[in-house]
């Protein structure tokens, strides 16, 4: 036997001992259920012979009974909770044989290849990552499904990151799968697959438990059920790690024969594909979920993401060379639809925004993204900071000459320009500046909530729709009902937990970092307004302002200085050097 097929079984013997283990704390939990029952039997057996007679025994055998009888009846609910409760679902876009045929055949063969069992069907998230999991739970069960032919029905579902399929290659895809793939094996197992349903089971009754929305008798009787399924869960915790480490390993060692050259260089393409999608959904997509836009072709900006960082960093040459070979989303028959699928998930989960498009949730392209979210990005926020030093009181700025119709006063014309800001910031200190940062904090607190919630944006719209329609790009379920819809027409459909998890990508910002930023946007506005500028993207720092078609990186430091110092002649000596004029009025939303 080969190293490989040495570790393969080392690994498969460990995971199988461990889920043997784990099983034991399930068996050990039904002797102690059976325990009292088991007393009772022998007292009412001794009762009945004539043995076991006499008041004390007597009062011992009703005594008795009656805790066996209450522990059973525990025990049964216990039981069934475990048994009934919906385990979560990674929220994914699944994709059926239809829509992927080609994504379907690579996956198959490589099972052939790996002497394993077909996953089930495949899915997509929208992360750099890559695992099997299991769906086999009555709940999760839908009858129109995607089942990969000659698959088993307890197979798991292979879930796919979609960046990797925009920015590998088909080979390198294959070779990343090659591994997870090979994870059917192990969990075919019986003993593994049940361990793991039973592991579920238990995670799925503390969650139940742990709901919040439940009344006060449920509360009170699923208290009880949770502390009994955290103490096995605790119990088996050590053991199931353990069996998840074996089942990998074995896979691992499974996998070591189908392309491992090659997924060596793949790996490396997994690394650069999470920094750049981390990079895109921060600095790129977040501004825009925040001004109500999704970008609906992530996927796509991946690409150009790591495109441009090639182009900038030495250590990335070379990979654009890749980009003349064949993408693995040319598996897909429509991969804009499913891109745009996994866009409108990446923007739930990362954002919490509504599961459907709407007139305050719609979707941007690329090239629309520059004028529609980058320009009312900056005029948005600016127009809130003048709103605060209104509310402050600051006297707006003036331009001397000029009078208002009917006006009899040698007075001036009111704007909102860049000088009153500068002025308030540089000329009364600190203070200034830790006021005018707390009413801006206020203010976006303030937006926030009373802006409408996910639930009440899918509620007033029909959660059904096609792909690219305006109801629903991703046939994506009302995020307040369970994530299963009838898509029996539809190539795509959205499983997942219900309600969806909200994963913030990144912390609440400071309210100097909010000061910062709105300080820059009204820089900004001030430029585009008086000196020609644009807005522009940058697929690795979002939005860009450019001047003479070049990207200005220069004008951080000058708004620091002003902010965090109040002084503000590095910033005017920035103004003086691009022409930008800071006394002219700029448009705000």
């Amino acid at each position: 036997m080969s190293d490989s097929g040495v570790g393969e079984e080392i690994g498969a013997q460990g995971a199988r001992a461990r889920a043997l283990a784990v099983l034991r704390v399930r068996s050990r939990a039904a002797a102690v259920a059976l325990l009292p029952a088991a007393a009772a039997a022998v007292l009412l057996v001794g009762g009945a012979t004539g043995r076991l007679t006499g008041g004390s025994w007597d009062a011992a055998r009703w005594a008795v009974t009656g805790v066996a009888v209450a522990v059973l009846l525990c025990a049964a609910a216990v039981a069934a909770v475990i048994t009934r409760a919906r385990p979560a679902l990674s929220p994914t876009v699944e994709i059926a044989e239809r829509s992927a045929p080609d994504l379907y055949r690579l996956v198959r063969d490589l099972a052939d290849r790996l002497n394993v069992p077909a996953p089930s069907s495949i899915a997509l998230t929208p992360d750099c990552d890559s695992w099997l999991e299991d769906r086999t739970h009555p709940a999760h069960a839908r009858a129109d499904a995607p089942r990969t032919p000659g698959a088993a029905s307890t197979a798991p579902v292979l879930v796919i990151g979609s960046p990797f399929l925009w920015w590998m290659r088909v080979a390198e895809l294959r070779a990343v799968l090659a591994p997870v793939v090979a994870g059917t094996g192990p969990a075919a197992h019986p003993d593994i697959a049940a361990a793991r349903r039973f592991v579920r089971g238990l995670d799925a009754a503390v969650a139940l438990a742990g709901r919040r929305d439940l009344g006060l008798i449920r509360r009170a009787a699923l208290g009880l059920v949770g502390r009994i399924a955290r103490l096995m869960l605790r119990a088996c915790a050590e053991h199931a790690a353990l069996m998840e480490r074996g089942v990998a390993s074995a896979a691992s060692e499974r996998a070591q024969g189908v392309d491992y050259g090659l997924r060596i260089v793949a790996q490396e393409q997994v690394g650069l594909a999470y920094a750049g999608w981390d990079r895109l959904l921060t600095r790129v997509a977040l501004p825009a979920w925040r001004m109500g836009r999704w970008p609906s072709r992530l996927d796509v900006g991946v690409v150009s993401a790591l495109t441009e960082l090639s182009r900038r960093d030495r250590l990335a040459e070379g990979f654009t060379s890749r980009l003349g070979e064949r993408p693995a989303c040319d598996l897909l028959e429509e991969p804009g639809a499913v891109d745009e699928a996994a866009s409108l998930l990446a923007a739930r989960l990362f954002h919490g925004g509504p599961a459907v498009s709407g007139p305050d949730w719609s979707p941007v392209d690329w090239q629309q993204y520059p004028e529609e979210v980058v320009d009312r990005k900056w005029r948005t926020e600016a127009a809130r900071l003048h709103r605060v030093l209104d509310d402050m009181g600051v006297r707006r700025s003036a331009r001397p000459g000029d009078r208002p119709p009917g006006d009899p006063a040698d007075g001036a014309v009111p704007g909102p320009t860049l000088d009153r800001v500068m002025a308030h910031l540089a000329g009364q200190g600190e203070e200034a500046g830790d006021r005018l940062a707390a009413g801006i904090s206020a203010e976006v607190a303030r937006e926030e909530a009373e802006a409408p919630s996910p639930a009440t944006a899918t509620s007033s719209t029909s959660p059904s729709g096609t792909p690219g329609s305006s109801t629903s790009p991703s046939t994506a379920a009302d995020a307040t009902a369970p994530a299963t819809l009838d898509t029996s027409g539809d190539a795509l459909a959205l499983r997942g937990t219900d309600p969806l998890p909200l994963f913030p990508l990144m912390p609440p910002r400071t309210g100097r970092e909010l000061l910062a930023d709105h300080v820059t946007a009204m820089v900004c506005c001030a430029a585009v307004d008086t000196a020609g500028a644009v807005p522009g993207l940058d697929w690795l720092d979002g939005p860009a302002l450019l001047m003479d078609g070049k990207r200005r990186t220069d004008l951080a430091g000058g708004v620091l200085s002003l902010v965090e110092d109040g002084d503000g002649e590095p910033l005017r000596m920035w103004l003086a050097s691009t022409g930008v004029r800071p006394e002219k009025p700029v448009r705000l939303v």
